[in-house]
């Protein structure tokens, strides 16, 4: 059992996003052992791009902030190896192809594997374009995360066929961002997945309540939650880690 699948071992999983580098690293570090203190079973880094095309405005000032700060890909590599000495709970890198691209695609995915991240996330890669990166992935054994999204349609069958570590499941339509309430009819698209894999499913997308993470929990295996935590990150700035801690194991509650 890899580290992926284990955190779904045992119940729900809880999946943070975080920013690589708002406001710095050493606060990132702190959110992320916060966060594993508080029952995150999984988290996701986001290597920031100056065009996040699937973020809304909370991550999309996330990330201009950390650019601006001097974060760089190679910074973002030599911290994880640093977290690596003991966080244990699996790591994956959420970032869009460009960045893969000027590092060098083999090299990225390498050096993933080297310092312990165990799987990617790359939301403007269609499905049909994964091969640009599925051979080296699975040569380093870096896990290539599917993201299905409700207008996935006739292809959500294959992508789930084909699905590695965990799915991700896109609950809505547009960017992410905290949504007041999610209308999507996410029931029969968790059923045709269910259907065609047993690779566990996380619903990610406007999430931020206890009230909402139980809901998508109730329907898939997991939930992501991702502007809520990085609006606390530009709320709190330094201090953000311990209000990010609490909110946590409230979600980690209601899911539980």
């Amino acid at each position: 059992m890899n580290r992926i699948q284990q955190a779904f071992a045992n119940g729900k999983a809880f999946i943070p996003f975080i920013t690589c580098g708002d406001p710095d690293l050493e606060t990132t570090a702190a959110a992320v052992r916060t966060a594993v203190a508080n029952g995150a079973d999984l988290i996701e880094l986001g290597i920031p791009f100056s065009d996040p095309t699937a973020e809304g405005p909370v991550i999309q000032g996330a990330n201009i902030r950390a650019l601006n700060g001097g974060i760089k890909t190679a910074k973002i590599f030599a911290f994880v190896r640093e977290l690596r000495k003991d966080v244990t709970v699996p790591l994956v890198f959420m970032t869009y192809a460009n960045v893969v691209f000027s590092y060098g695609a083999e090299k990225f995915i390498s050096t993933c594997a080297e310092i312990g991240i165990d799987g990617l996330i790359l939301p403007d890669i269609p499905y049909e374009e994964k091969e640009e990166f599925q051979p080296f992935c699975q040569k380093y054994g870096v896990t290539l995360i599917s993201l299905i999204a409700p207008t996935s349609e006739n292809r959500i069958g294959k992508i789930a066929e084909e699905a590695e570590g965990f799915i991700y499941l896109v609950s809505s339509l547009g960017v992410t961002g905290v949504r007041s309430e999610i209308n999507t009819d996410l029931a029969s698209i968790v059923a045709i997945i269910r259907k065609n894999t047993n690779v566990p499913c996380a619903i990610g997308f406007g999430i931020s309540t206890p009230e909402q993470a139980k809901k998508m929990a109730d329907l898939s295996d997991g939930v992501i939650v991702g502007s809520a935590i990085v609006r606390r990150l530009e709320q709190y700035g330094k201090d953000a880690p311990q209000h990010i801690g609490t909110y946590i194991r409230t979600m980690k509650d209601a899911i539980s």
